[in-house]
């Protein structure tokens, strides 16, 4: 198969979200029971059905997630280089039909946020910006990464969808991942959320991930915005997506993560909540299906409810985060995507990791290697 998209137009959404509701007990203990689960099983695991198992999965993952990565969690810091965007979505602060002061950093910002970024201790970094092809393009994050990479052992990106050709590039000089994230793997409504811009081209952002296997990245990070739609038939679509790569690119690294819509500056939209027991529900569920994949838990959930999610399945944690750019020393005030819910700086952060009885990581590996 030449991409993703084979595999994702042989399912139908209503079909999907029909068979999960469907799921009984039986179905979700046979789940529970299986030395390796399948896609079936993690519509189980996902199901109402499981609700009543959520402590026999959190039991489960928590020692799943132990034997593959012991009691470690990684840190790490976003650095939000701009704000411009090209397209409206209908649910981000940076949308482009939102009046903001737009702002993108010139390199001696991103050094001024990089040397407050690593006072914290930080050696993982992820670049963050706005769908701005004209203005954050691939030479601003080239340029970006010759600054940066002296000071990060492990860099990521989560910017526009790019072409092959340009992943390739980055990863030459020295990019570590890419994340990027369906919003929806609705089709049919993802339209009503991206009207306008590039964005809104649902089958080049589905086969992104496929472009950046080829280019051949270390890891490639996958998620949906959880409260656009039905959130047990999205997942199940990440899910699927994430077992199509994981077979097609076999020596790449993946991530998981569950953005869950945040308030922001013109922004108030949710269709479909998902509760915290539910987020616990799913996050569990994909490390039952999934002992390799790496699970990350951003700062836009609460600090009780991070603090409980370190033994259930989370291998990596953002902390102290900005998501305006410049928001750590050079424009506090400039426009967050999103409001964060966990305000606690790193230190207090990887102390409540520790107290824990687990290691909070900093970096993997020295520079010296």
């Amino acid at each position: 198969m030449n991409s993703f998209r084979e595999v994702f137009d042989q399912y139908n959404w209503d079909d999907i979200q029909r068979s999960i509701e469907a799921k009984t007990a039986k179905d979700v203990e046979a789940a529970l029971a299986s030395p390796r689960r399948t896609l079936e099983d993690f519509k189980a695991l996902i199901s109402p059905a499981a609700k009543p198992y959520l402590e026999q999965m959190a039991q489960l993952s928590h020692q799943l997630t132990q034997k593959r990565f012991g009691k470690t969690i990684q840190l790490f810091a976003p650095l939000y280089l701009s704000n411009e965007c090209n397209n409206i979505c209908t649910y981000c602060g940076f949308s482009l039909d939102h009046k903001i002061k737009r702002k993108t950093l010139s390199s001696g910002e991103i050094l001024q946020e990089i040397n407050a970024i690593t006072e914290h201790g930080f050696d993982h970094i992820l670049l963050v910006t706005g769908e701005s092809n004209h203005t954050v393009h691939v030479d601003y994050f080239l340029n970006a990464m010759k600054l940066i990479k002296p000071h990060f052992s492990n860099v990521s990106i989560e910017v526009q969808p790019l072409d092959q050709d340009e992943y390739q590039l980055l990863q030459q000089n020295g990019l570590y991942s890419v994340l990027v994230y369906q919003e929806t793997y609705h089709r049919e409504k993802y339209k009503d959320y991206h009207p306008k811009g590039k964005k809104s081209n649902f089958y080049y952002r589905l086969e992104t991930p496929d472009r950046i296997g080829r280019a051949g990245m270390h890891k490639i990070g996958l998620g949906v915005l959880l409260g656009l739609e039905d959130w047990r038939t999205d997942t199940f679509f990440c899910a699927l997506h994430l077992d199509y790569l994981q077979r097609k690119y076999w020596q790449t690294k993946y991530s998981i993560s569950f953005p869950r819509i945040r308030p922001a500056e013109g922004v108030d939209i949710s269709n479909w909540h998902i509760t915290d027991k539910e987020l616990v529900q799913l996050i569990c569920a994909y490390r039952l299906f999934n002992e390799d994949v790496e699970i990350s838990i951003s700062t836009r959930e609460p600090e009780n409810f991070r603090n409980h999610l370190i033994k259930l399945g989370t291998t990596t944690m953002s902390a102290g985060s900005k998501t305006n750019p410049g928001g750590y020393s050079v424009d506090e005030d400039s426009l967050e995507q999103f409001e964060i819910d966990d305000v606690r700086s790193p230190a207090e952060v990887a102390s409540v990791i520790a107290k824990a009885g687990y290691q909070p990581v900093w970096k993997d590996w020295d520079k010296v290697f």
